[in-house]
């Protein structure tokens, strides 16, 4: 538990803290900077009005374009609504069909509903999401040489590139950093740029996985756009402005449905 402190210091102590944890609730806040839930929410405005912060019904979480967090955090950061479109996306890719599976931790939400899928054939730029893959009985998965990065085990680099390059496979699942206003799609790292470039020329369906928090913020790499995406699944806080982004470029737009009981499609 934290010492109380003046509310600067609290509210970037508060910025610290989600940019470990990805996301919290008002009352986790208040027990942790010994503070009233009405003190937290007056933070939490003062960094949502900053443009620092997202808020949610009951708590916050990281933008996705204040900085590149870790892996875990970044699992945490809307945990529900990347289950719900995971397994929105699986039950999009039909049994005997080709994937090319981008890193994130919103395409790592669909294959635990991958596990019964017959005939997958799925190329994935991770060695985490391959080591999860492996273990299908019905999924023959690939990935390419290349560097692979330390930190959540993305591979990476021009033999990535090239690999990726020989496929014309039947879907490309791909998530992203942040969605600029415009519809450029973003993120960090400029040779993983590269690779989920190749990926979605590599693909004749081509899904984009992101939760309504990655519309309107901002990361250094640009790799796409959305009117190259065929069909975007996110969750019910999609917003007008963004939903209307999508249709603009001609993007099919899914939301999906939390109770897991079917979507609603957006044309």
């Amino acid at each position: 538990m934290k010492k109380p402190g003046n509310s600067r210091t609290r509210q970037s102590e508060i910025l610290q803290h989600l940019k470990h944890v990805g996301s919290a609730t008002v009352e986790e806040l208040a027990e942790l900077f010994r503070a009233t839930r009405q003190t937290i929410r007056k933070d939490l405005t003062t960094l949502s009005e900053a443009n620092q912060i997202s808020r949610f019904h009951g708590g916050a979480a990281l933008l996705a374009g204040t900085v590149y967090t870790g892996l875990e955090a970044r699992r945490e950061i809307a945990r529900a609504e990347k289950e719900q479109i995971g397994r929105s996306l699986a039950a999009r890719i039909p049994n005997n069909s080709s994937v090319i599976l981008n890193a994130g931790t919103t395409t790592e939400a669909a294959i635990p509903h991958l596990e019964h899928h017959l005939g997958l054939k799925i190329v994935t730029d991770s060695v985490h999401l391959a080591d999860k893959l492996r273990h299908f009985s019905g999924v023959e998965v690939m990935i390419p040489a290349g560097v692979i990065r330390g930190s959540d085990g993305v591979v990476l680099g021009e033999s990535a590139v090239e690999f990726i390059r020989q496929f014309r496979a039947d879907f490309a699942i791909v998530g992203t950093a942040a969605i600029a206003s415009d519809g450029a799609l973003l993120d960090y790292d400029l040779r993983e740029a590269s690779v989920t470039r190749a990926i979605i020329a590599a693909a004749r369906h081509v899904f984009l996985a992101a939760d309504c928090r990655k519309f309107g913020h901002g990361a250094p790499v640009c790799f796409g756009h959305l009117d190259q995406i065929d069909t975007l699944i996110t969750d019910s806080g999609a917003s007008k402005p963004f939903i209307d982004a999508c249709q603009k470029n001609g993007v099919e737009v899914v939301i999906a449905d939390r109770n897991g009981v079917r979507d609603a499609e957006l044309t």
